[in-house]
């Protein structure tokens, strides 16, 4: 037996420092734990309350707890939890009927996460590539300041250096352009290219949206050369732009699409969608998952999905961008020594600091905090903002107010 074991661990009190002593420290978290959430409210171990403008970095887009997901949830930890991938089940089957309706897909992949989704887009690429059209098609291109996961085939993919550190050799074949250079698309892109992989909105690299002419030209590429266009819509998708998908504003359709974060609300969840023709590559046995597309998440993801794709829900999505782009702007008007220009789509935008506070965006994220406003960075000089798609119109005024408040005491520090 082992002598750690305690049969009261669960009444022991925790805290930040527990983070320290037991954690492997991959993450810097904040001092505060956060302990109950409902809708864009959270509140921490000590009672304090918070407006979460980061629903969980994209993710919670339906608000924490929100109380649909939590009754089907519930139903189904009651019903059935896991089975294996030598059966299907009635949740996941559901699902996947209503994504490939709901998009240009005729096929789905379930999985847990949004780098395992963009694993199996990667590697149904090169295997599609490879049995059209040789070996030698296998080059994946990339754009710098993208992110794509944190595997070691996911990370090499993303164009950031800083993430792959350490961990050479990386996987080979892989090349990266400038986000919305067009001429290094053309450059780039030539016969022994599988797979081009992009964020229709970059959001870890400073949440930049791609221009429309930009994403056209891929398309364009990728038909021209027998690539594959792979839509990165981990961030960006799932109603965050407005659209049920980024690549639906654009008119531009990938061949495979990755998503995540928002499909669970929280629950792990990951998907790949593609066409008949590209799922038929990966036949029994070339790739799988254990938990990936369990009846829990499956579940869960559904009901998402049937909340956020319709006309009225993604409309008010709009509604809400165009007042909170509003009210930055005003912080942009009153604080010009602050902040510089605001950017992004929907509700996932960035607010770009000044040149007097280049690297200071953590500093403002942290004042923001103490003011009881949780938002996010996106690099060191843009503060990221991306609450629950069901933000109401005070919600988006009282964080404005919030962030006059940190953006003062900054100031006067």
């Amino acid at each position: 037996m082992n002598a750690k074991l305690d049969s009261t661990v669960t009444a022991r009190p925790v805290s930040r420092e527990t983070f320290d002593q037991v954690l492997v420290p991959t993450y810097a978290p904040a001092a505060m734990v956060p302990v109950r959430g409902a809708g864009l409210d959270l509140w921490d171990q000590s009672g304090k309350h918070y407006l979460d403008f980061t629903s969980g970095i994209a993710v919670n887009s339906l608000g924490h707890c929100h109380p649909a997901l939590v009754d089907v949830l519930t139903k189904q930890i009651n019903s059935l939890w896991h089975l294996g991938n030598g059966y299907t089940n009635e949740p996941v089957l559901r699902l996947a009927l209503a994504l490939t309706e709901a998009t240009f897909a005729d096929r789905a992949f379930f999985c847990n996460s949004g780098a395992e989704a963009n694993e199996a887009a990667l590697k149904l690429a090169r295997k599609y590539a490879h049995t059209k059209f040789g070996a030698h098609k296998s080059r994946i291109i990339s754009c710098f300041s993208s992110f794509h996961g944190r595997t070691l085939f996911t990370v090499s993919v993303g164009g950031q250096a800083k993430y792959t550190e350490g961990f050479e050799p990386l996987p080979p074949s892989i090349d990266h352009i400038a986000y919305n250079d067009i001429e290094a698309a053309r450059a780039a892109i030539g016969d022994d290219v599988c797979a081009v992989i992009v964020e229709p909105v970059q959001g870890e690299g400073g949440v930049v949206p791609g221009n429309p002419e930009f994403l056209k030209e891929l398309r364009a590429l990728c038909d021209k050369t027998g690539a594959l266009l792979i839509f990165d819509e981990v961030q960006c998708g799932m109603g965050r732009t407005g659209a049920l998908f980024a690549y639906m504003g654009y008119g531009v359709t990938p061949d495979i699409l990755t998503a995540a974060k928002a499909l669970g609300n929280g629950y792990p969840i990951g998907a790949m969608l593609t066409t008949d023709a590209l799922a038929q590559t990966l036949a029994v046995g070339t790739h799988g998952t254990t938990y990936g597309g369990n009846p829990l998440a499956a579940t869960v993801a559904l009901t998402v999905l049937e909340t956020i794709n319709t006309p009225a829900f993604l409309a008010r999505v709009k509604e809400a961008s165009v007042n909170t782009i509003a009210m930055l702007q005003g912080l942009i008007t009153d604080y010009p020594q602050v902040f510089s220009a605001v950017r992004g789509s929907g509700l996932l935008l960035g607010l770009v600091v000044s040149d007097a506070y280049k690297g200071r965006a953590k500093d403002i994220q942290k004042a923001a905090e103490a003011q009881g406003l949780m938002v996010l960075i996106a690099g060191m000089d843009v503060v990221r903002l991306a609450p629950a798609l069901i933000v109401s119109d005070e919600q988006i005024a009282e964080a404005g107010r919030l962030l006059r408040v940190a953006i003062d005491g900054l100031l006067k520090a």
